[in-house]
């Protein structure tokens, strides 16, 4: 069964009512790479979603008014970075507009299919994305995941109330 629901604005919804109650909502933080061949792109996201386990999907938001989604649209694959605890210069970094986010200090490589990578994460996925998925003023990105690497002894970076956290 197929459900479509408009990705208009409910009427009479105050907007920041809808930012509030995310705003009290933790989530996990992630940057999100990608190369579709014009050099290295890189987005902080909150909204990663795991959605399927055979086969292993994930989904994530991109605002395409955001400075990467033009990359990530002609991407066929994409990395996401978890970042650790002590991480938060690395997400504010990736959130910030106008600048060479893989410039200096950031530290990074490309694994062997040239998607870039950051050094020092708390694990990664490589996803090949396989669907776009218009959703208002974003695009909800699926990917499958056809690669992975964890280090299971690290706190993970939280967003929560607009400041980060860790457990």
């Amino acid at each position: 069964m197929t459900v479509s629901l408009s990705s208009q604005p409910a009427a009479g919804l105050e907007p920041g009512l809808f930012k509030r109650a995310f705003r009290a909502y933790p989530a996990g933080v992630v940057v999100v790479t990608a190369d579709a061949g014009a050099g290295p792109v890189g987005f902080t996201a909150t909204s990663l979603t795991s959605l399927s386990l055979e086969p292993p999907l994930l989904s994530f938001g991109i605002a395409t008014r955001s400075s990467s989604w033009p990359h990530l649209r002609r991407a066929t694959s994409a990395v996401v970075n978890f970042l650790g605890a002590e991480q938060e210069d690395l997400a504010r970094r990736f959130a910030t507009s106008g600048i060479d986010r893989f410039a200096r200090p950031t530290g990074w490589r490309r694994l062997a299919q040239g998607d870039p990578v950051l050094d020092g994460v708390t694990g990664w996925l490589r996803v090949e994305i396989e669907q776009l998925v218009p959703a208002g003023d974003h695009r909800i990105v699926i990917g499958r995941v056809v690669d992975a690497w964890q280090d299971e002894d690290r706190r993970p970076l939280l967003f929560h109330d607009g400041a980060y956290h860790s457990l």
